[in-house]
């Protein structure tokens, strides 16, 4: 009887090291950009910013990119905290509002609509 029940301790630890789910995802972020119209912009630079002061000056840039055909660019591997978005196209921009997101959830895919004009 105590080798079974030792034999049974040993195999539900074994089972629950098993199980453990890996996550995979590493925190991220995709940011769909549109224009006045509602329209999604293709080809509009992003730059992400860990804080205002370097998006005010456009230095320290975290991470940047370019929308593809739908108007999204995403960034992988981010720190789960705020950033400040700069989105420029010819003379289109997003200065004077949505500049900051609110603090990205860890371990997901966070997403961003941000208005170019």
């Amino acid at each position: 009887m105590k080798k079974i029940f030792g034999f049974t301790i040993i195999s539900l630890v074994l089972m629950a090291f098993n199980f453990q789910p890996v996550q995979i995802i590493k925190t991220q972020i995709q940011i769909t950009v549109r224009n006045e119209l509602g329209n999604t912009e293709p080809g509009v630079s992003v730059k992400l910013f860990e804080s205002e002061k370097d998006y005010k000056a456009e230095t320290n840039v975290a991470a940047q990119g370019v929308t593809d055909a739908k108007g999204i660019v995403r960034f992988k591997d981010l720190k789960a905290i705020s950033y400040y978005i700069l989105a420029e196209k010819d003379d289109k921009n997003n200065f004077g509002g949505g500049e900051v997101t609110g603090k990205l959830e860890e371990k997901r895919i966070n997403k961003v609509t941000i208005v170019i004009q």
